[in-house]
């Protein structure tokens, strides 16, 4: 098995995708700098170290099994500046219906520039090529307006809502991969 998916190119980002290993140590010894060794970008902004985000939850599953970590964390490289700017991961393989779910965080100085849509373009694009994905998902609450407004410019469907454990009542939007093919063409 592969230890990194290839990189994924978008007009302003590179999306790099984090080995088993990396996300374990980043998440258990942030401050362990092995991980930037021989990269050709950095982090000063310190994304994933000061605040783990996805990391408590994707690390116990990649290591109950490293074959999920496919669907987990990426960066997200400025190409201009080679500096990591956020991070993007899917909340894990996908189900037995074929939906897949997605997050993603941007720091907060890269805001407002479209980082996060050109983001999810990006990974939405590469998990549709992939097999048993047939419906795209993203969960929101209803209070994080940027959130919402960005699923909407992808025409996702609001279909309802859920309690999540963590972080409370969220909204559910969802896409089917073949009408987000048709709609990315």
């Amino acid at each position: 098995m592969k230890d990194r998916e290839p990189v994924i190119y978008t007009d302003r980002l590179e999306l790099h995708h984090l080995s088993a290993k990396e996300i374990i140590s980043l998440f258990e010894k942030p401050e362990d700098g092995w991980i930037f060794e021989g990269k050709s970008f950095t982090n000063p902004h310190r994304q994933l170290m000061d605040d783990s985000g996805p990391l408590g939850w994707r690390v116990p599953q990649v290591k109950a099994d490293s074959t999920v970590n496919k669907w987990f964390v990426r960066w997200m490289v400025l190409k201009t500046s080679r500096e990591i700017i956020g991070s993007t991961s899917f909340h894990g393989a996908p189900d037995e219906n074929g939906m897949i779910e997605i997050g993603l965080g941007v720091d907060p100085q890269f805001h407002n520039q479209g980082f996060g849509f050109e983001a999810l373009e990006g990974m939405w694009s590469w998990v549709c090529s992939q097999p048993g994905v047939t419906t795209l998902r993203y969960t929101v609450a209803a209070s994080n307006t940027a959130s919402v407004a960005l699923v909407k410019k992808f025409d996702f469907a609001h279909i309802g809502q859920q309690m999540d454990e963590i972080d409370g009542p969220e909204q559910i939007y969802e896409l089917s991969v073949e009408e987000f093919k048709r709609r990315t063409r």
